[in-house]
């Protein structure tokens, strides 16, 4: 028989302690970093945490889409608990952060919780862009959430309806002219890809109102800067230009909103716009969790070293919109622009140094040249640079909805939006107006959460 001692002798040892890695946000960076690191650690070396808002990935590229009824909105939200199984989910907003105690605190719905790490990556993403312009906080509507889009949806079915079935009286005419007026403001690819694509959407489902005609509506796209779509270039956006005022779009570059009510908007030229429509897509700026953390920042987006950690701060890492990440490829005193092929790429090479720090790979720099960005202009129009190479019309279209196909996640996402597509250039346009979510939901002053 043996002693105690002798068994204390000849037990095992015990295992390691899994390494907690939690990520901060659900979106291209954060989705793809965890889905990396499922691949390159296994369970007993890792244990993976994801914080978010919703347990899905939202694919925002095609919320125009969404917003016309082109797609389903559940085409475009890749289930998280689906597709990481691995990954604990906790739902809610991070609202602080210890960086000494490696822990941070969660507020969801059933109350707030505190998580600890061992690994942080943060990619809390971005919110619409706010200014301090009077009303526009409480009238805008904007179009980065699937709220958002369907209440867009629903709503300018809703002023078009209201608008059919007015008298014909001084009062009934001028309440007319407020339902048929759409405001769009921002001229890159949320807003112009908004008004090409809800313009030809109205012009297709004319029939369903007895008084009204396309032509009816007004359309007016403003900005403050000089040109539609600059990302493209100044030929491409002329061309886009060129098909939205050839559809009969107003675009008024060069000027901004003054202010706002819920029956006009005022231009920074001193122009009222009656309308009950305004749709807020003037650029993006990083979640508000940033200004929280107390460490150095660059127009709000915080400062990373070019292999995405944080300076000053071990095991800490931030990519996506919300990071200032040093664009090597292409102008290293610039941060990477804020989209979605760069966050996509930077959670992939962030999951590998991560790995690296607990001695799996080699940890490396971000360099990403960019591939490319498409524009769809709705019917057959769209714009495109591809590799450096412009494109414009059915082609530039193909290559759009091709570049959408591949950067969706998954397999069933893929299909399930090329049916949609493929449903929509042969059946009749779904017109239903669901009216599922309430319009203070779909606020920009609401999503400025996380």
């Amino acid at each position: 028989m043996r002693t105690l001692g002798q068994r204390f002798r000849t037990a095992a040892p015990l295992p390691p302690r899994a390494v907690k890695v939690v990520v901060v946000g659900g979106g291209f960076g954060g989705f793809h970093a965890l889905r990396k690191l499922q691949k390159l650690l296994e369970p007993e070396r890792v244990s993976l945490t994801l914080v978010a808002p919703n347990d899905y990935l939202l694919y925002s590229p095609l919320l125009p889409e969404v917003a016309t009824g082109v797609l389903d909105p559940r085409d475009i939200a890749v289930s998280i608990r689906q597709t990481l199984r691995r990954t604990h989910t906790v739902l809610g907003h991070v609202t602080a952060v210890d960086f000494a105690e490696h822990r941070l605190r969660v507020e969801g719905r059933e109350g707030s919780t505190d998580i600890e790490w061992d690994k942080l990556i943060l990619a809390p993403g971005s919110v619409t862009r706010q200014f301090d312009i009077p009303g526009v906080a409480e009238n805008a509507h904007g179009l980065k959430t699937l709220s958002e889009a369907t209440f867009i949806r629903n709503h300018v079915l809703a002023q078009l309806d209201a608008a059919d079935s007015l008298p014909d009286t001084p009062g009934g005419r001028a309440e007319r002219v407020e339902r048929l007026t759409v405001v769009a403001v921002g001229a890159g690819y949320t807003g112009t890809e908004f008004v090409a694509q809800m313009q030809n959407w109205i012009k297709g489902i004319a029939k369903r109102w007895a008084s009204i005609d396309p032509n009816d509506v007004r359309w007016l796209l403003v900005d403050l800067a000089p040109t539609v779509l600059p990302e493209l270039g100044e030929d491409l956006g002329k061309e886009a230009l060129g098909v939205l005022r050839h559809r009969g779009v107003e675009v008024r570059l060069e000027v901004t909103v003054k202010s706002a009510t819920a029956t006009s908007v005022t231009l920074t030229d001193g122009t009222v716009i009656p309308s009950r429509t305004l749709v807020w897509g003037a650029g993006v700026a990083p979640s508000p969790l940033i200004a929280k953390l107390g460490l150095p920042t660059e127009n709000g987006r915080l400062i990373v070293d070019a292999d995405m950690s944080v300076p000053g701060v071990p095991g800490v890492w931030a990519i996506g919109d919300a990071a200032a990440v040093p664009d090597l490829a292409a102008d290293p005193s610039k941060p990477t622009p804020p989209t979605a092929q760069h966050a996509q790429r930077q959670g992939v090479r962030v999951a590998r140094n991560v790995a690296a720090s607990v001695g799996v790979g080699e940890s490396k720099r971000y360099v990403h040249k960019d591939l490319g960005l498409v524009a769809d202009l709705g019917g057959f129009d769209g714009v495109a640079k591809p590799l450096g190479i412009p494109l414009k019309g059915p082609v530039a279209k193909f290559v759009a909805r091709s570049y959408h196909l591949y950067a969706l996640p998954t397999a069933g996402a893929r299909v399930r939006v090329a049916t949609d597509w493929l449903y929509n250039s042969i059946l009749p346009t779904r017109v239903v107006n669901l009216d599922q979510v309430r319009s203070e939901d779909a606020l920009i002053a609401k999503a400025q959460g996380m």
